[in-house]
């Protein structure tokens, strides 16, 4: 079908080139492009349009998914407002500006939008408002606009995906997996079924999960991630710090796969690369208890203990049950200041389970990252 697309994209070009003012070709032509998936092609061809003063309100619409579509959402946003104050009831065109004041970071002008009528007259805009709601940390909020939604739009892939990527974050194994599951094929419901595998015990299974949902989005950094995890548990601890920082750089500010990329870059014994995704996680929250415990953990191991202690007590006024300030300490009183007891320490302690939560190191970085 792309493939289709393509070429009559390109045979449509070759007549453009014999004709090109032709306005009826030019808008046939850019709209080849827009089904090509060639956007900054289609945008050009109706910025000439506009040029000859022949761009519809149609056209408008079209450029700006485009512009959209090809990373330029400010743009997009202002040609969808200019064209929502001529057709104030459009609910299409309120979503499409949605969409865009969303991609260009404006989460509250987007959900601004997002009213009763629309999110109850478009899947997708019941979709952006779970989405919004759980990007922004309103779990319970998100949850319960989720549950609303699927019970109007329960066949809808998109919104199923989603609320299954919310329910593993409020710890809601049984919705993720029932939301997963029917959404099909969708990457992140994949991913989902990936992650809940994992836990199952089953990393075979859990990777070709990953693997499948990559296969469809490749700058899925929820993927990226269970694929690095999935790694960890093999044993493969450097090439997983390798796959959960490219997840975690895709996701910018999430703490718990900068931490689980220092984790497995700290299991592999490169100390100085565990100790940088540490302290990026702290600079990103130091209030979070477990980048201060864990970067406790590399200063230990790095010689530095009595600067660990001082961040142990931090990580502890923060959260009495941190896990990794729980575990430092144990490591503190281990190691008796040299560096080389805590290495041996870590590669017994990997398959120990360690405190009251009886969870092993592994488990910890697994939990934490999804």
């Amino acid at each position: 079908m792309q493939a289709e697309a393509q070429e009559r994209l390109e045979r449509l070009l070759s007549y453009l080139d014999q004709d090109p003012e032709n306005v009826p070709l030019l808008r046939d032509v850019a709209q080849a492009a827009m089904a090509a998936a060639a956007m900054d092609q289609a945008k050009a061809l109706y910025g000439r349009l506009k040029q000859l003063g022949e761009l519809s309100e149609a056209d408008s619409n079209d450029w700006a998914i485009a512009a959209m579509r090809s990373g330029e959402p400010k743009l997009a946003a202002a040609t969808f407002a200019g064209l929502l104050e001529t057709a104030p009831g459009d609910q299409a065109l309120k979503f499409n500006l949605a969409w865009a004041r969303s991609l260009a970071g404006d989460e509250e002008g987007a959900r601004s939008l997002l009213d009763e009528e629309l999110v109850d007259a478009l899947p997708q805009a019941a979709q952006l408002e779970v989405h919004l709601l759980h990007a922004a940390g309103k779990f319970d909020e998100a949850a319960e606009r989720a549950k609303a939604h699927l019970a109007r739009h329960g066949d809808y892939s998109p919104l199923l995906a989603a609320t299954s990527v919310l329910a593993l974050d409020i710890e809601d194994e049984v919705l993720a997996r029932e939301c997963a599951e029917r959404a099909g094929a969708h990457p992140d419901a994949l991913t989902t079924l990936a992650t809940l595998t994992l836990g199952d015990a089953d990393p075979d299974r859990a990777r070709a999960l990953f693997e499948r949902s990559l296969t469809i989005n490749a700058q899925s950094p929820r993927a990226w991630v269970g694929l690095g995890l999935t790694d960890l548990v093999a044993g493969k601890s450097v090439e997983a710090g390798e796959k959960i920082d490219r997840g975690a750089e895709l996701f910018g500010d999430h703490l718990g796969s900068w931490i689980a990329a220092g984790w497995a870059y700290l299991i592999a014994g490169d100390l100085s690369k565990a100790r940088a995704r540490f302290e990026h996680a702290v600079e990103l929250d130091g209030t979070f208890a477990e980048c201060q415990g864990s970067l406790a953990v590399t200063e230990i191991l790095m010689g530095e203990g009595e600067a660990a202690k001082g961040r142990v007590e931090i990580a502890l006024r923060l959260d009495r049950q941190c896990f990794s300030a729980a575990f430092a300490n144990m490591l503190l009183a281990a190691v008796e200041g040299d560096p080389e007891k805590g290495r041996r320490f870590i590669e017994i302690a990997l398959k120990q389970p360690i405190g009251e939560s009886k969870r092993t190191i592994v488990d910890m970085v697994t939990r934490m990252a999804r």
